[in-house]
Protein backbone atom coordinates (compact mmCIF):
# COMPACT_ATOMS: atom_id res chain seq x y z
CA UNK A 1 0.00 0.00 0.00
CA UNK A 2 0.30 0.95 -0.72
CA UNK A 3 2.32 3.79 0.70
CA UNK A 4 4.25 10.37 4.01
CA UNK A 5 4.65 12.74 5.01
CA UNK A 6 4.02 13.09 9.18
CA UNK A 7 1.40 15.19 10.71
CA UNK A 8 -1.20 14.18 13.60
CA UNK A 9 -4.05 12.80 12.33
CA UNK A 10 -7.39 13.92 14.48
CA UNK A 11 -10.93 11.95 14.20
CA UNK A 12 -12.94 15.42 14.46
CA UNK A 13 -16.37 15.28 14.21
CA UNK A 14 -16.95 18.99 14.47
CA UNK A 15 -14.98 18.82 17.59
CA UNK A 16 -11.55 17.04 18.10
CA UNK A 17 -11.56 14.25 19.60
CA UNK A 18 -8.10 13.82 22.16
CA UNK A 19 -8.28 10.13 22.62
CA UNK A 20 -8.59 9.65 19.42
CA UNK A 21 -5.69 11.37 18.38
CA UNK A 22 -2.46 9.96 16.67
CA UNK A 23 -0.11 9.49 14.51
CA UNK A 24 -0.99 8.50 11.07
CA UNK A 25 0.05 9.32 6.79
CA UNK A 26 -0.23 6.46 5.28
CA UNK A 27 -3.83 6.07 -3.62
CA UNK A 28 -17.28 20.95 -15.14
CA UNK A 29 -18.14 20.70 -18.59
CA UNK A 30 -16.56 17.81 -20.82
CA UNK A 31 -13.73 18.66 -22.92
CA UNK A 32 -13.46 17.10 -26.61
CA UNK A 33 -12.23 13.47 -26.98
CA UNK A 34 -9.19 15.18 -28.36
CA UNK A 35 -8.32 16.77 -24.96
CA UNK A 36 -6.60 19.99 -24.54
CA UNK A 37 -3.96 20.05 -27.08
CA UNK A 38 -2.36 23.81 -26.17
CA UNK A 39 -2.46 23.05 -22.43
CA UNK A 40 -3.68 26.55 -22.35
CA UNK A 41 -4.62 27.81 -18.56
CA UNK A 42 -2.59 25.33 -16.54
CA UNK A 43 -1.79 26.55 -13.44
CA UNK A 44 1.98 26.81 -12.65
CA UNK A 45 4.91 24.73 -11.69
CA UNK A 46 3.99 22.92 -8.15
CA UNK A 47 1.06 24.87 -8.60
CA UNK A 48 -0.64 22.07 -7.19
CA UNK A 49 1.86 21.03 -4.45
CA UNK A 50 0.10 20.93 -1.02
CA UNK A 51 -2.51 23.96 -2.21
CA UNK A 52 -5.48 23.96 -4.40
CA UNK A 53 -5.08 24.70 -8.45
CA UNK A 54 -8.05 25.78 -10.46
CA UNK A 55 -10.45 25.33 -7.80
CA UNK A 56 -14.04 24.65 -9.09
CA UNK A 57 -16.95 22.39 -8.07
CA UNK A 58 -18.46 22.59 -11.41
CA UNK A 59 -19.78 18.98 -11.97
CA UNK A 60 -19.61 16.94 -15.37
CA UNK A 61 -17.42 15.58 -17.79
CA UNK A 62 -15.30 12.91 -17.96
CA UNK A 63 -11.91 12.48 -16.06
CA UNK A 64 -9.45 10.78 -17.98
CA UNK A 65 -6.91 8.25 -16.57
CA UNK A 66 -3.89 6.47 -18.22
CA UNK A 67 -2.22 3.97 -16.36
CA UNK A 68 0.99 1.87 -17.02
CA UNK A 69 0.21 -0.35 -14.22
CA UNK A 70 -2.78 -2.24 -13.38
CA UNK A 71 -3.98 -2.47 -9.82
CA UNK A 72 -2.98 -5.34 -7.76
CA UNK A 73 -6.84 -5.95 -7.24
CA UNK A 74 -9.61 -3.45 -6.84
CA UNK A 75 -10.98 -5.75 -4.60
CA UNK A 76 -11.27 -3.42 -1.70
CA UNK A 77 -9.56 -6.10 0.87
CA UNK A 78 -7.15 -7.02 -1.58
CA UNK A 79 -5.53 -3.92 -2.93
CA UNK A 80 -2.38 -2.72 -1.79
CA UNK A 81 -1.15 -0.10 -4.32
CA UNK A 82 -1.38 3.41 -2.95
CA UNK A 83 -3.01 4.33 -6.27
CA UNK A 84 -5.50 1.73 -5.19
CA UNK A 85 -6.58 3.43 -2.08
CA UNK A 86 -6.45 6.52 -3.69
CA UNK A 87 -8.98 5.47 -6.57
CA UNK A 88 -11.09 3.28 -4.58
CA UNK A 89 -12.66 6.27 -2.65
CA UNK A 90 -14.98 6.62 -5.97
CA UNK A 91 -16.78 3.57 -5.09
CA UNK A 92 -15.76 2.35 -1.34
CA UNK A 93 -16.48 4.08 2.09
CA UNK A 94 -15.33 3.47 5.42
CA UNK A 95 -16.40 4.19 8.93
CA UNK A 96 -13.59 7.28 8.53
CA UNK A 97 -11.66 8.61 6.19
CA UNK A 98 -9.06 11.39 5.50
CA UNK A 99 -10.03 14.70 4.89
CA UNK A 100 -10.58 16.31 1.41
CA UNK A 101 -7.58 18.89 1.97
CA UNK A 102 -3.68 19.46 0.78
CA UNK A 103 -1.22 18.70 2.11
CA UNK A 104 -0.91 18.00 5.66
CA UNK A 105 -4.01 19.08 6.48
CA UNK A 106 -5.17 15.42 4.68
CA UNK A 107 -4.13 13.37 7.30
CA UNK A 108 -6.91 14.25 9.75
CA UNK A 109 -9.33 11.52 10.26
CA UNK A 110 -13.09 12.77 9.88
CA UNK A 111 -15.98 10.49 9.96
CA UNK A 112 -17.20 9.19 6.75
CA UNK A 113 -20.06 6.00 7.41
CA UNK A 114 -19.82 6.83 11.24
CA UNK A 115 -21.97 9.66 12.34
CA UNK A 116 -19.60 11.08 14.65
CA UNK A 117 -16.08 10.20 16.41
CA UNK A 118 -16.31 6.67 18.05
CA UNK A 119 -16.88 6.56 21.76
CA UNK A 120 -13.65 4.83 23.32
CA UNK A 121 -13.49 3.11 26.45
CA UNK A 122 -10.97 4.53 28.71
CA UNK A 123 -8.94 1.20 28.41
CA UNK A 124 -8.22 2.08 24.99
CA UNK A 125 -10.01 -1.61 24.26
CA UNK A 126 -13.45 -1.13 22.65
CA UNK A 127 -14.40 0.91 20.16
CA UNK A 128 -18.30 2.04 19.25
CA UNK A 129 -19.71 3.52 16.03
CA UNK A 130 -22.76 4.60 15.31
CA UNK A 131 -23.30 4.96 11.59
CA UNK A 132 -25.31 7.88 9.23
CA UNK A 133 -28.20 8.23 8.05
CA UNK A 134 -29.03 7.67 4.05
CA UNK A 135 -25.66 5.25 3.48
CA UNK A 136 -26.98 3.43 0.81
CA UNK A 137 -25.39 0.84 -1.62
CA UNK A 138 -25.82 1.06 -5.61
CA UNK A 139 -28.84 -0.60 -5.33
CA UNK A 140 -30.32 2.01 -2.96
CA UNK A 141 -30.29 -0.56 0.08
CA UNK A 142 -29.19 0.91 3.37
CA UNK A 143 -25.56 -0.03 4.19
CA UNK A 144 -25.50 -1.49 7.91
CA UNK A 145 -22.68 -2.41 10.37
CA UNK A 146 -23.37 -6.09 9.15
CA UNK A 147 -22.08 -5.32 5.93
CA UNK A 148 -18.93 -3.40 7.33
CA UNK A 149 -18.44 -6.23 10.01
CA UNK A 150 -18.58 -9.10 6.62
CA UNK A 151 -16.40 -6.72 4.41
CA UNK A 152 -13.85 -6.42 7.24
CA UNK A 153 -14.05 -10.77 7.69
CA UNK A 154 -13.28 -11.26 4.33
CA UNK A 155 -9.39 -10.47 5.36
CA UNK A 156 -9.05 -13.43 7.07
CA UNK A 157 -9.71 -15.20 4.30
CA UNK A 158 -6.32 -15.37 2.81
CA UNK A 159 -6.48 -18.75 1.23
CA UNK A 160 -9.00 -17.15 -1.19
CA UNK A 161 -8.28 -13.11 -1.22
CA UNK A 162 -4.97 -12.48 -0.56
CA UNK A 163 -2.55 -9.80 -1.06
CA UNK A 164 -4.21 -6.76 0.82
CA UNK A 165 -3.11 -5.16 4.10
CA UNK A 166 -3.33 -7.60 7.14
CA UNK A 167 -3.22 -5.20 10.04
CA UNK A 168 -6.85 -5.20 11.58
CA UNK A 169 -6.94 -9.41 11.23
CA UNK A 170 -3.61 -8.92 13.59
CA UNK A 171 -4.95 -6.16 15.87
CA UNK A 172 -8.83 -7.97 16.48
CA UNK A 173 -7.76 -11.89 16.18
CA UNK A 174 -3.95 -11.91 16.69
CA UNK A 175 -4.42 -15.78 17.89
CA UNK A 176 -5.90 -16.47 14.37
CA UNK A 177 -9.12 -18.17 15.86
CA UNK A 178 -11.56 -17.14 13.05
CA UNK A 179 -11.71 -18.82 9.98
CA UNK A 180 -12.93 -16.16 8.02
CA UNK A 181 -16.64 -15.97 6.19
CA UNK A 182 -16.12 -18.11 3.32
CA UNK A 183 -15.40 -21.40 6.23
CA UNK A 184 -17.48 -19.88 8.83
CA UNK A 185 -19.88 -22.03 10.54
CA UNK A 186 -22.71 -19.65 11.49
CA UNK A 187 -25.45 -19.27 9.81
CA UNK A 188 -25.24 -15.08 9.33
CA UNK A 189 -21.19 -16.04 8.61
CA UNK A 190 -20.70 -13.51 11.21
CA UNK A 191 -18.57 -15.23 13.71
CA UNK A 192 -15.99 -12.66 14.37
CA UNK A 193 -16.22 -12.55 17.97
CA UNK A 194 -13.90 -9.01 18.15
CA UNK A 195 -16.79 -7.57 16.04
CA UNK A 196 -20.58 -6.71 17.40
CA UNK A 197 -23.36 -5.42 15.89
CA UNK A 198 -26.26 -5.43 18.35
CA UNK A 199 -28.07 -3.42 15.24
CA UNK A 200 -28.05 -2.08 12.11
CA UNK A 201 -26.73 1.08 12.75
CA UNK A 202 -24.23 0.28 15.73
CA UNK A 203 -20.74 -1.77 15.24
CA UNK A 204 -18.75 -1.93 18.15
CA UNK A 205 -15.00 -3.09 18.19
CA UNK A 206 -13.13 -5.06 20.99
CA UNK A 207 -9.80 -5.36 20.76
CA UNK A 208 -8.02 -7.89 22.79
CA UNK A 209 -4.87 -5.42 23.32
CA UNK A 210 -4.58 -1.55 22.84
CA UNK A 211 -3.10 -0.55 19.54
CA UNK A 212 -2.51 3.34 19.39
CA UNK A 213 -3.03 3.35 15.20
CA UNK A 214 -6.26 1.08 15.35
CA UNK A 215 -8.41 4.70 13.80
CA UNK A 216 -5.86 4.30 10.76
CA UNK A 217 -6.84 0.73 9.98
CA UNK A 218 -10.15 1.94 9.80
CA UNK A 219 -9.67 4.26 7.58
CA UNK A 220 -8.13 1.66 5.00
CA UNK A 221 -10.16 0.33 2.37
CA UNK A 222 -9.44 -3.04 4.04
CA UNK A 223 -12.71 -2.11 6.19
CA UNK A 224 -15.10 -1.52 3.44
CA UNK A 225 -18.06 -2.98 3.67
CA UNK A 226 -19.44 -5.60 1.45
CA UNK A 227 -22.42 -6.89 1.22
CA UNK A 228 -22.95 -10.48 1.59
CA UNK A 229 -24.96 -11.40 -1.51
CA UNK A 230 -22.79 -9.17 -3.52
CA UNK A 231 -19.59 -11.43 -2.81
CA UNK A 232 -17.87 -12.93 -5.69
CA UNK A 233 -15.11 -14.19 -3.46
CA UNK A 234 -11.77 -14.29 -5.86
CA UNK A 235 -13.72 -12.03 -8.47
CA UNK A 236 -14.71 -9.45 -6.58
CA UNK A 237 -12.16 -6.98 -7.94
CA UNK A 238 -13.73 -7.62 -11.07
CA UNK A 239 -16.91 -5.76 -10.39
CA UNK A 240 -17.11 -4.23 -6.73
CA UNK A 241 -20.36 -3.41 -5.77
CA UNK A 242 -20.33 0.45 -4.93
CA UNK A 243 -21.00 1.96 -1.30
CA UNK A 244 -19.19 5.58 -2.93
CA UNK A 245 -20.31 7.99 -5.34
CA UNK A 246 -19.32 6.13 -8.61
CA UNK A 247 -19.93 2.33 -9.48
CA UNK A 248 -18.08 0.20 -12.19
CA UNK A 249 -19.88 0.30 -16.09
CA UNK A 250 -17.40 -1.27 -17.35
CA UNK A 251 -13.65 -2.97 -17.08
CA UNK A 252 -11.24 -5.03 -18.82
CA UNK A 253 -8.31 -6.23 -17.09
CA UNK A 254 -5.38 -4.60 -18.27
CA UNK A 255 -7.29 -2.67 -21.08
CA UNK A 256 -9.98 -0.27 -19.66
CA UNK A 257 -12.14 0.64 -17.04
CA UNK A 258 -15.01 3.10 -16.73
CA UNK A 259 -16.81 4.17 -13.99
CA UNK A 260 -20.22 6.19 -13.83
CA UNK A 261 -22.26 7.82 -10.99
CA UNK A 262 -23.85 5.56 -8.59
CA UNK A 263 -27.59 7.37 -8.38
CA UNK A 264 -28.36 6.09 -4.98
CA UNK A 265 -25.31 7.76 -3.53
CA UNK A 266 -26.34 10.64 -1.54
CA UNK A 267 -24.16 13.58 -0.93
CA UNK A 268 -25.85 14.64 1.76
CA UNK A 269 -24.47 11.58 3.61
CA UNK A 270 -21.23 12.28 2.50
CA UNK A 271 -18.93 15.16 3.12
CA UNK A 272 -15.67 13.97 1.92
CA UNK A 273 -16.52 13.00 -1.75
CA UNK A 274 -17.11 16.10 -3.84
CA UNK A 275 -18.13 13.40 -7.10
CA UNK A 276 -17.23 16.62 -9.53
CA UNK A 277 -16.80 14.54 -12.91
CA UNK A 278 -19.78 12.91 -14.50
CA UNK A 279 -17.25 9.58 -15.59
CA UNK A 280 -13.89 8.22 -14.98
CA UNK A 281 -12.16 6.45 -17.37
CA UNK A 282 -8.58 4.30 -17.12
CA UNK A 283 -6.66 3.24 -19.81
CA UNK A 284 -4.31 0.28 -19.02
CA UNK A 285 -0.85 0.54 -21.26
CA UNK A 286 2.30 -1.42 -21.34
CA UNK A 287 3.82 1.57 -22.65
CA UNK A 288 5.22 4.05 -20.30
CA UNK A 289 7.14 6.27 -22.58
CA UNK A 290 3.63 6.61 -25.06
CA UNK A 291 1.72 7.40 -22.11
CA UNK A 292 3.84 10.05 -21.00
CA UNK A 293 3.45 11.28 -24.93
CA UNK A 294 -0.35 10.78 -24.51
CA UNK A 295 -0.53 12.59 -21.40
CA UNK A 296 1.34 15.93 -22.69
CA UNK A 297 -0.70 15.84 -26.13
CA UNK A 298 -3.68 16.57 -23.70
CA UNK A 299 -5.62 12.62 -24.56
CA UNK A 300 -5.77 12.16 -21.02
CA UNK A 301 -5.46 14.14 -17.75
CA UNK A 302 -3.36 11.87 -15.11
CA UNK A 303 -1.15 8.92 -14.39
CA UNK A 304 -3.20 6.90 -12.27
CA UNK A 305 0.21 5.47 -11.17
CA UNK A 306 1.38 8.62 -10.26
CA UNK A 307 5.11 7.18 -10.41
CA UNK A 308 6.20 10.43 -12.52
CA UNK A 309 7.56 11.64 -16.03
CA UNK A 310 9.71 8.72 -17.42
CA UNK A 311 13.50 10.19 -18.87
CA UNK A 312 12.14 10.39 -22.12
CA UNK A 313 9.63 12.93 -21.94
CA UNK A 314 11.18 14.67 -18.58
CA UNK A 315 13.22 17.22 -20.57
CA UNK A 316 10.14 18.52 -23.17
CA UNK A 317 7.86 18.72 -19.80
CA UNK A 318 10.14 20.85 -17.67
CA UNK A 319 11.50 22.73 -20.68
CA UNK A 320 7.97 23.42 -22.77
CA UNK A 321 5.50 22.01 -20.45
CA UNK A 322 6.50 22.97 -16.26
CA UNK A 323 3.23 24.65 -15.79
CA UNK A 324 1.64 21.27 -15.93
CA UNK A 325 4.00 19.85 -13.36
CA UNK A 326 3.90 19.13 -9.79
CA UNK A 327 7.62 17.66 -8.07
CA UNK A 328 6.32 16.67 -4.58
CA UNK A 329 7.79 14.26 -2.36
CA UNK A 330 6.15 11.27 -1.88
CA UNK A 331 6.91 9.30 1.17
CA UNK A 332 8.14 6.44 -0.64
CA UNK A 333 11.34 4.28 0.03
CA UNK A 334 12.52 3.08 -3.28
CA UNK A 335 14.97 -0.11 -2.48
CA UNK A 336 16.13 -3.86 -3.31
CA UNK A 337 15.34 -6.09 -0.52
CA UNK A 338 17.21 -9.85 -0.32
CA UNK A 339 15.23 -12.85 0.05
CA UNK A 340 17.20 -14.74 3.28
CA UNK A 341 16.36 -17.97 1.22
CA UNK A 342 18.15 -17.24 -1.76
CA UNK A 343 21.14 -15.32 -0.10
CA UNK A 344 21.35 -16.53 3.41
CA UNK A 345 24.68 -14.99 3.77
CA UNK A 346 24.23 -12.01 5.80
CA UNK A 347 28.24 -10.91 4.32
CA UNK A 348 27.28 -12.11 0.90
CA UNK A 349 24.28 -9.55 1.46
CA UNK A 350 26.62 -7.06 3.05
CA UNK A 351 28.81 -7.31 -0.16
CA UNK A 352 26.18 -6.30 -2.42
CA UNK A 353 24.99 -3.04 -0.01
CA UNK A 354 28.80 -1.84 -0.25
CA UNK A 355 28.97 -2.42 -3.81
CA UNK A 356 26.47 -0.57 -4.84
CA UNK A 357 27.09 2.89 -6.70
CA UNK A 358 24.65 5.28 -4.61
CA UNK A 359 24.92 7.90 -7.32
CA UNK A 360 24.19 6.05 -10.06
CA UNK A 361 21.32 4.59 -8.24
CA UNK A 362 19.82 8.27 -7.55
CA UNK A 363 20.50 9.07 -11.06
CA UNK A 364 19.02 6.18 -12.59
CA UNK A 365 15.68 7.17 -10.64
CA UNK A 366 15.95 10.33 -12.27
CA UNK A 367 18.42 12.36 -9.87
CA UNK A 368 17.30 14.38 -7.10
CA UNK A 369 14.51 16.13 -8.77
CA UNK A 370 13.18 13.19 -10.19
CA UNK A 371 14.43 10.63 -8.17
CA UNK A 372 14.97 12.00 -4.92
CA UNK A 373 17.27 12.18 -2.15
CA UNK A 374 19.58 9.15 -1.71
CA UNK A 375 18.41 6.84 1.22
CA UNK A 376 20.50 4.83 3.72
CA UNK A 377 18.09 3.45 5.91
CA UNK A 378 14.44 2.49 5.93
CA UNK A 379 12.37 4.60 8.07
CA UNK A 380 11.71 7.60 6.51
CA UNK A 381 11.40 11.19 7.41
CA UNK A 382 8.17 12.11 9.44
CA UNK A 383 7.82 9.18 11.24
CA UNK A 384 9.37 8.92 14.32
CA UNK A 385 12.39 7.33 15.41
CA UNK A 386 13.51 8.43 11.57
CA UNK A 387 16.77 9.35 11.28
CA UNK A 388 17.28 10.07 7.43
CA UNK A 389 20.91 10.53 8.09
CA UNK A 390 21.61 7.54 9.64
CA UNK A 391 24.32 5.47 7.41
CA UNK A 392 25.37 2.31 8.82
CA UNK A 393 27.33 1.14 4.97
CA UNK A 394 27.76 4.86 3.99
CA UNK A 395 25.92 5.25 1.16
CA UNK A 396 25.61 8.96 1.89
CA UNK A 397 28.68 9.70 0.05
CA UNK A 398 27.44 8.16 -2.90
CA UNK A 399 30.64 6.16 -3.90
CA UNK A 400 30.38 2.20 -3.61
CA UNK A 401 33.11 1.05 -1.23
CA UNK A 402 34.75 -1.53 -3.16
CA UNK A 403 37.55 -2.85 -0.80
CA UNK A 404 34.84 -3.46 2.15
CA UNK A 405 32.63 -5.16 -0.88
CA UNK A 406 35.45 -7.59 -1.05
CA UNK A 407 36.08 -8.14 2.25
CA UNK A 408 32.46 -9.43 3.02
CA UNK A 409 32.80 -11.68 -0.16
CA UNK A 410 35.51 -13.13 1.41
CA UNK A 411 33.93 -13.45 5.40
CA UNK A 412 30.65 -15.11 2.77
CA UNK A 413 33.14 -17.78 1.30
CA UNK A 414 32.60 -16.39 -2.05
CA UNK A 415 35.80 -14.32 -2.81
CA UNK A 416 35.48 -14.15 -6.74
CA UNK A 417 32.16 -12.99 -6.38
CA UNK A 418 28.79 -15.59 -7.07
CA UNK A 419 25.62 -15.50 -9.08
CA UNK A 420 21.86 -14.36 -8.62
CA UNK A 421 19.12 -12.91 -10.06
CA UNK A 422 17.53 -9.38 -9.90
CA UNK A 423 13.92 -9.25 -10.05
CA UNK A 424 12.08 -6.20 -11.55
CA UNK A 425 8.66 -5.44 -13.05
CA UNK A 426 8.62 -5.30 -16.81
CA UNK A 427 6.52 -2.11 -16.87
CA UNK A 428 7.80 -0.06 -14.90
CA UNK A 429 11.41 1.47 -17.31
CA UNK A 430 12.56 3.18 -14.09
CA UNK A 431 13.14 0.70 -11.77
CA UNK A 432 14.52 -1.33 -14.97
CA UNK A 433 17.05 1.23 -15.32
CA UNK A 434 17.70 1.35 -11.47
CA UNK A 435 18.29 -2.97 -11.88
CA UNK A 436 20.72 -2.08 -14.59
CA UNK A 437 22.74 0.52 -12.54
CA UNK A 438 23.04 -2.20 -9.96
CA UNK A 439 23.80 -5.07 -11.83
CA UNK A 440 26.71 -2.52 -13.67
CA UNK A 441 28.05 -1.44 -9.99
CA UNK A 442 28.51 -5.06 -8.88
CA UNK A 443 29.99 -6.40 -11.63
CA UNK A 444 33.04 -4.72 -10.02
CA UNK A 445 33.36 -7.24 -7.25
CA UNK A 446 32.45 -10.48 -9.38
CA UNK A 447 28.93 -10.78 -8.45
CA UNK A 448 26.97 -11.63 -11.69
CA UNK A 449 23.59 -10.43 -11.84
CA UNK A 450 20.78 -11.38 -14.15
CA UNK A 451 18.04 -9.39 -14.47
CA UNK A 452 14.12 -11.42 -14.34
CA UNK A 453 11.51 -8.75 -15.81
CA UNK A 454 8.54 -10.45 -14.57
CA UNK A 455 5.33 -9.43 -15.47
CA UNK A 456 4.26 -6.63 -13.23
CA UNK A 457 0.87 -7.38 -12.94
CA UNK A 458 1.42 -10.85 -11.37
CA UNK A 459 3.04 -9.00 -8.68
CA UNK A 460 1.25 -10.79 -5.45
CA UNK A 461 1.99 -14.11 -7.21
CA UNK A 462 5.28 -13.95 -8.25
CA UNK A 463 7.96 -11.62 -5.66
CA UNK A 464 4.91 -12.13 -3.72
CA UNK A 465 5.12 -15.74 -3.06
CA UNK A 466 8.48 -16.77 -1.15
CA UNK A 467 7.80 -20.10 -2.91
CA UNK A 468 8.16 -18.45 -6.29
CA UNK A 469 10.64 -16.36 -5.29
CA UNK A 470 12.99 -19.09 -4.22
CA UNK A 471 12.57 -21.44 -7.65
CA UNK A 472 13.65 -18.70 -9.34
CA UNK A 473 16.77 -17.74 -7.87
CA UNK A 474 15.51 -13.92 -6.94
CA UNK A 475 18.33 -13.06 -4.70
CA UNK A 476 17.85 -9.06 -5.10
CA UNK A 477 14.40 -7.50 -5.46
CA UNK A 478 13.79 -4.09 -6.79
CA UNK A 479 10.53 -2.45 -5.19
CA UNK A 480 9.07 0.84 -3.31
CA UNK A 481 6.99 1.07 -0.14
CA UNK A 482 4.86 4.11 1.42
CA UNK A 483 3.54 4.40 4.48
CA UNK A 484 0.66 2.58 5.25
CA UNK A 485 0.29 5.25 7.84
CA UNK A 486 2.86 7.08 9.54
CA UNK A 487 4.36 5.26 12.27
CA UNK A 488 6.91 2.78 12.17
CA UNK A 489 3.98 0.06 12.58
CA UNK A 490 2.51 1.89 9.07
CA UNK A 491 5.75 1.75 7.50
CA UNK A 492 8.00 -1.51 9.10
CA UNK A 493 5.70 -3.66 9.63
CA UNK A 494 4.42 -5.07 6.81
CA UNK A 495 8.19 -5.83 5.64
CA UNK A 496 10.19 -6.92 8.45
CA UNK A 497 8.06 -8.41 10.89
CA UNK A 498 8.03 -11.96 10.45
CA UNK A 499 4.26 -12.84 11.78
CA UNK A 500 3.43 -10.66 8.10
CA UNK A 501 5.10 -13.33 5.85
CA UNK A 502 2.39 -14.69 3.26
CA UNK A 503 2.00 -17.78 1.39
CA UNK A 504 0.88 -15.12 -1.42
CA UNK A 505 0.26 -11.19 -1.52
CA UNK A 506 3.92 -11.43 0.56
CA UNK A 507 5.56 -7.89 1.11
CA UNK A 508 8.07 -9.15 3.76
CA UNK A 509 10.24 -10.40 0.66
CA UNK A 510 13.24 -10.64 2.82
CA UNK A 511 11.45 -13.20 5.14
CA UNK A 512 13.02 -11.27 8.44
CA UNK A 513 11.63 -13.04 11.25
CA UNK A 514 13.82 -11.91 14.31
CA UNK A 515 11.53 -12.66 17.36
CA UNK A 516 13.70 -9.43 19.32
CA UNK A 517 12.19 -7.11 16.32
CA UNK A 518 8.74 -8.88 16.45
CA UNK A 519 8.59 -7.98 20.12
CA UNK A 520 10.01 -4.56 19.83
CA UNK A 521 6.58 -4.29 17.59
CA UNK A 522 4.45 -5.73 19.87
CA UNK A 523 5.79 -3.22 22.56
CA UNK A 524 5.51 0.11 20.71
CA UNK A 525 2.12 -1.02 19.22
CA UNK A 526 0.90 -0.32 22.98
CA UNK A 527 3.00 2.73 23.45
CA UNK A 528 0.37 5.49 23.63
CA UNK A 529 2.98 8.21 24.03
CA UNK A 530 4.36 8.38 19.83
CA UNK A 531 7.66 10.35 21.12
CA UNK A 532 8.29 6.76 22.93
CA UNK A 533 6.84 4.98 20.21
CA UNK A 534 9.04 6.37 18.37
CA UNK A 535 12.38 5.34 20.29
CA UNK A 536 10.99 1.58 19.92
CA UNK A 537 10.57 2.30 15.77
CA UNK A 538 14.24 3.63 15.95
CA UNK A 539 15.52 -0.01 17.85
CA UNK A 540 13.86 -1.77 15.03
CA UNK A 541 15.35 0.24 12.20
CA UNK A 542 18.82 -0.29 13.41
CA UNK A 543 18.26 -4.29 13.73
CA UNK A 544 16.86 -3.84 9.84
CA UNK A 545 19.89 -2.44 8.80
CA UNK A 546 22.39 -4.97 11.02
CA UNK A 547 20.74 -7.45 9.57
CA UNK A 548 21.65 -6.63 5.60
CA UNK A 549 18.16 -7.40 4.16
CA UNK A 550 17.76 -4.05 2.41
CA UNK A 551 19.66 -1.52 0.36
CA UNK A 552 17.38 1.75 0.11
CA UNK A 553 17.75 3.94 -3.03
CA UNK A 554 16.09 6.90 -2.71
CA UNK A 555 13.49 9.14 -0.72
CA UNK A 556 11.22 9.14 -3.73
CA UNK A 557 10.19 12.68 -4.95
CA UNK A 558 8.49 12.96 -8.84
CA UNK A 559 8.02 14.89 -11.22
CA UNK A 560 4.10 14.60 -12.27
CA UNK A 561 1.32 15.69 -15.23
CA UNK A 562 -1.64 17.67 -14.40
CA UNK A 563 -3.80 18.66 -17.61
CA UNK A 564 -5.12 21.86 -17.69
CA UNK A 565 -8.30 20.40 -17.87
CA UNK A 566 -8.28 19.50 -14.07
CA UNK A 567 -9.83 21.54 -11.45
CA UNK A 568 -9.68 21.16 -7.57
CA UNK A 569 -6.49 19.33 -8.28
CA UNK A 570 -4.01 19.12 -4.73
CA UNK A 571 -1.31 16.51 -3.72
CA UNK A 572 -2.38 15.28 -0.16
CA UNK A 573 0.07 13.63 1.94
CA UNK A 574 -2.67 11.13 2.89
CA UNK A 575 -1.85 10.00 -0.73
CA UNK A 576 1.85 9.25 -0.45
CA UNK A 577 1.88 12.96 -2.28
CA UNK A 578 -0.55 11.78 -4.87
CA UNK A 579 -3.33 14.16 -6.17
CA UNK A 580 -6.85 13.60 -4.21
CA UNK A 581 -8.14 11.45 -6.49
CA UNK A 582 -11.88 11.81 -4.94
CA UNK A 583 -11.22 15.93 -5.47
CA UNK A 584 -10.73 15.72 -9.26
CA UNK A 585 -12.76 17.71 -11.86
CA UNK A 586 -12.12 18.83 -15.25
CA UNK A 587 -13.12 21.43 -17.21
Amino acid sequence: MTLNSPARRRLAAGALLAAATMLVTTACGGGDAGGDKGNKGAAGFNAAVNKVANASDKKGGELKFIASQEADSWDPQRGYYGFVWDFARYYTRQLVTFKAEPGAASTELVPDLAAEAPQISADGLTYTFKLRDGIAWEDGKAITSKDIKYGIERIWAQDVISGGPIYLQQVLDPKKTYTGPYKDTSADKLGLKAIETPDDKTIIFKLPVANSDFLQMLAMPAASPVRQDKDTKAQYGLKPFSSGPYKFESYTPNKAMKLVRNDKWDQKSDTIRKALPDKISVTFTTNADDMDNRLIEGEYDVDLNATGVGQAARAKVLQQHKENADNPQTGFIRYAVFPQTVIPNIECRKAIIYAADSKSLQTARGGPQAGGDIATNMLPAGVKGSDIKADPYGKLGGKPDLAKAKEALTKCGQPNGFKTTIAVRNNKPIEIATAESLQQSLKAVGIDAQIDQFDGAQTNGIIGSPTVVKQKNYGIIIMGWGADFPSGQGFLQPLVDGRFILPSGNNNFSELNDPAINGLFDQALKETDPNKAGELYKQINTKVSEHAVYLPFTHEKNIIWRSSRLTNVYTADAYNGRYDYASLGVK
